[in-house]
């Protein structure tokens, strides 16, 4: 499981080291792919299939489903950790999350999050004013 939240830097040649404790979990082929709120996902492979099946499930005729995997799935890249622990992100995928040389890595459970430090810093403020209406909410329809 990926908990906590990291600074980093990219370097000249687009690649980031992850932190120690996650690279344990990130042995063996790796997924970089984009994400929602501008930053980007990285799953260990047995992590992107779950997530890669869940996209395909349902039919290829809603053109929701299709937009939603032509996001996660098209620009995706799939790689390995070099030996100093550091991941390689594509130029379009660096664009997709504004990356540029300081970023935040981030755990969420089943998946790692790369974010421009700056976005972060905005999004978790905006966040974090709205997260107890946000938990109320979703207490009260049950789902907490």
């Amino acid at each position: 499981m990926f908990l906590g939240e990291y600074q980093h830097t990219l370097d000249a040649k687009g690649r980031v080291s992850l932190p120690a404790r996650f690279r344990a979990e990130m042995t063996g082929k790796i997924v970089v792919a984009k994400g929602l709120d501008e930053c980007l996902y990285v799953y260990p492979a047995d992590e992107y299939v779950k997530f890669q099946d869940s996209l395909l499930e349902g039919s290829d005729f809603d053109p929701r489903k299709r937009q939603l995997r032509r996001f996660f799935m098209a620009g995706a890249s799939e790689t390995e950790l070099d030996s100093a622990g550091r991941v390689s992100i594509p130029v379009n995928l660096r664009e997709h999350a504004g990356l540029d040389r300081d970023v935040v890595i981030t755990g969420n459970g089943d998946r790692i999050e790369i974010w421009d430090t700056k976005a972060w810093s905005e999004y978790n403020d905006a966040s974090t004013e709205k997260i107890e209406d946000l938990a109320q909410e979703l207490a009260s329809a049950g789902l907490l």
